[in-house]
């Protein structure tokens, strides 16, 4: 990697395995930074230091650290009593312990490090934990102490290398009490759906692309002053009415979203938002109550008059079967007597 200057020298305690390491910065700020100055001439303001005992300046190298007393005394701390604590975390990182990375609470999450390997004989067990690291999936915690006091980190694998980010104490995350709304409220499952279509709408995003507009403003500003320019103007901030209706609130929403990804003609003929599919609730309500017995009424009358009609249409069926087989068996009837009356007796002839 290149030239970093370490923070911090040590090594990581791996079982009876140590690690060489150095520990560098992981991240950087590139926030603009301003001078105190005297508004009158320009001039730039400046702290002096002073001894109390003596009344006057002192350089930082005459200064030094010193613990103030209960009764008001001060107590002189060097640097070597600092390098010789009675502490095993002293000069290293103690791993006490693998868990899973979802164990660790986000809110617990400080200054993030690197670690980088020190020297050629670090570069094996250095391997070894981060590939024994890669196939646990999980994290290790390990307690160290960094700038006069122990802490507790977490270990990661970032691409090929080892990272640690420092954790505060679990005594040290408040808890939410008092944040959350003290009222009751009700959120009904339309506007949940209105917020998921928003959610949808809205996506996902490569964090790469976002960056500091801010600094960039500032940047433009600082540079129209230097050229002795009028410093740009502020954009006229979007006018948004009072928000009174949250459905509406939500609907517009969605809207400008889906314009703002150039799916506004795609979705312009649409009235409302697509509805998502219901959420399974455990009881119907009112209008729900009232659809079903609509439905079932509508379901019910329509029964009633298809069996009316089919009714009717066997009645009429029957009837006309009756009539024909009456009329049949009177042609039957009429046809045999006709066939009695013409038939003849023939008398039989007497023998001589």
């Amino acid at each position: 990697m290149p030239h970093v200057r370490s923070i911090w020298n040590g090594a990581i305690s791996f079982g009876l395995v140590s690690i060489p390491i150095k520990l560098v910065n992981a991240t950087e700020s590139h926030s603009i930074s301003f001078r105190q100055i005297h508004t009158e001439d320009g001039g730039r303001i400046r702290y002096r230091k002073f001894c109390e005992a003596e009344d006057k300046e002192v350089s930082g190298a005459e200064i030094g650290k010193g613990y103030e007393d209960a009764d008001g005394s001060i107590i002189p701390i060097t640097d070597e009593d600092l390098a010789h604590l009675p502490l095993p975390t002293a000069r290293t990182i103690e791993i006490v312990a693998f868990v899973p990375a979802d164990r660790i609470d986000p809110l617990q999450m400080d200054a993030a490090y690197y670690l980088a390997a020190g020297g050629a004989a670090a570069a094996k067990p250095y391997t070894l934990l981060r590939e024994a690291l890669k196939r646990s999936n999980k994290v290790a915690i390990a307690k160290f102490a960094l700038r006069g006091k122990e802490r507790l980190g977490m270990l990661r694998v970032v691409g090929e290398a080892i990272a640690m980010h420092g954790l505060l104490w679990p005594d040290e995350v408040r808890a939410p009490e008092g944040v959350a709304p003290d009222t009751d409220v009700t959120v009904n499952d339309k506007e949940l759906d209105l917020a998921d279509a928003l959610m949808d709408t809205l996506g996902e995003i490569d964090l790469t692309e976002l960056h500091d507009e801010y600094r960039e403003a500032l940047e433009e500003v600082v540079a129209a002053k230097a050229a002795g320019e009028a410093p740009p103007e502020t954009p006229e901030p979007a006018k948004g009415g009072k928000v009174l209706d949250l459905m509406a609130a939500l609907e517009n929403s969605v809207k400008a979203a889906r314009e703002s990804r150039g799916e506004g003609a795609e979705h312009k003929a649409e009235a409302e938002v697509t509805r998502l599919p219901a959420r399974k609730t455990s009881r119907s309500t009112p209008k729900q109550t009232d659809a079903k017995k609509s439905t079932s009424t509508a379901k019910k009358t329509a029964a009633k008059k298809t069996t009316t009609s089919a009714r009717k249409s066997t009645s009429k069926s029957t009837q006309g079967s009756k009539k024909t087989a009456s009329a049949t068996k009177k042609t039957s009837t009429s046809g045999t007597a006709k066939k009695t009356t013409t038939k003849k007796t023939t008398p039989r002839k007497r023998s001589a």
